[in-house]
């Protein structure tokens, strides 16, 4: 079996490489956006020539929420262009394709997540800005091309790989003696290992035959529970044993580019159900990080 997984150098890249060796089952073909440059349908053909992978993990994306306002056409290129060419090569090599998204496609405000775990894979996507926006369109990109796919949607991803909020917390605290954190924005946290993790048993469990094709479709993946970016940041802290005055702050005192979800849990009752898939709390997957 052969898995190949763009954007190797990114975050959940570095964090699917860390957990391969596990798996002897597969063969992993991890290519950097210089070995395959998702943008030129003409290099991903090339590539999925060389390798003829079952299954293709597009880990590569333009996650740079704030500067896709002022970079709209780059955020379109790879997260919309850039998807619908691995959709179009995947549906060419017979390849399924499992594909990130992200919490951003909402607008964190929905009346009804009052009475729910959070925003289920039915709830109606209503992006704020730029990079949510052609997160939603790289999905459908994918849905108007073909039907062998897995779309993961995850929020605040973090790990001890790339750049992320636990380790832009680590290095502040290495350089100040307090810290204002936005304390009205709530989501859940996720561990970039648990998300390899999960996405190595959805190929698992396809290989093996235990799901069948009616089970492509959208999936959400986060850890278990719900937190404020303050929240995160305190047991950022209690978990290192680092001592630092943290204050909180509204996300009026905070003013970003692009408009944040001010709720952005997401529901993991399908991909449970489906998948078997055990999710732990973003306390406890902290620890463990």
């Amino acid at each position: 079996m052969v898995v190949l997984v763009t954007g190797a150098n990114g975050q959940l890249g570095q964090a699917i490489q860390f957990i391969s060796e596990k798996y002897a089952e597969i063969e992993f073909k991890f290519c950097s956006s210089s070995d395959l440059d998702i943008t030129s349908k003409e290099n991903c053909h090339l590539v999925f020539t060389k390798f003829k992978p079952d299954y293709c993990i597009n880990a590569a994306a333009y996650t740079a929420v704030d500067k896709a306002e002022s970079e709209p056409e780059k955020a379109h290129l790879i997260n919309v262009i850039g998807v619908k060419n691995l959709a179009e090569v995947c549906k060419e090599f017979s390849t399924t394709l499992l594909h990130v998204s992200t919490d951003f496609v909402f607008d964190g405000t929905s009346p009804a997540l009052s009475v729910t775990n959070g925003y289920t894979e039915e709830d109606l996507p209503n992006p704020t800005g730029v990079y949510g926006q052609t997160k939603l369109d790289g999905e459908k990109a994918i849905q108007e091309t073909f039907d062998n796919y897995f779309i993961i949607r995850t929020s605040w991803v973090y790990s001890q790989f790339g750049n992320n909020f636990m380790k832009t917390m680590l290095r502040l605290a290495s350089e100040r003696d307090s810290l204002s954190v936005v304390s009205d924005q709530i989501g859940t946290p996720t561990n970039a290992v648990d998300l390899a993790e999960v996405l190595i048993k959805i190929i698992s469990s396809c290989h093996s035959e235990l799901v069948s094709e009616s089970n492509f479709g959208i999936y959400n993946f986060s850890n278990q529970g719900q937190c404020s970016w303050y929240d995160f940041a305190k047991k950022i802290f209690e978990v290192n044993n680092i001592s630092i005055n943290l204050q909180p702050i509204p996300t009026s005192a905070y003013p970003t580019p692009a408009k944040r979800p001010a709720y952005s849990v997401l529901d993991k009752s399908k991909i449970k159900n489906v998948f078997g898939v055990e999710v732990k709390s973003w306390e406890e997957s902290l620890k463990k990080n």
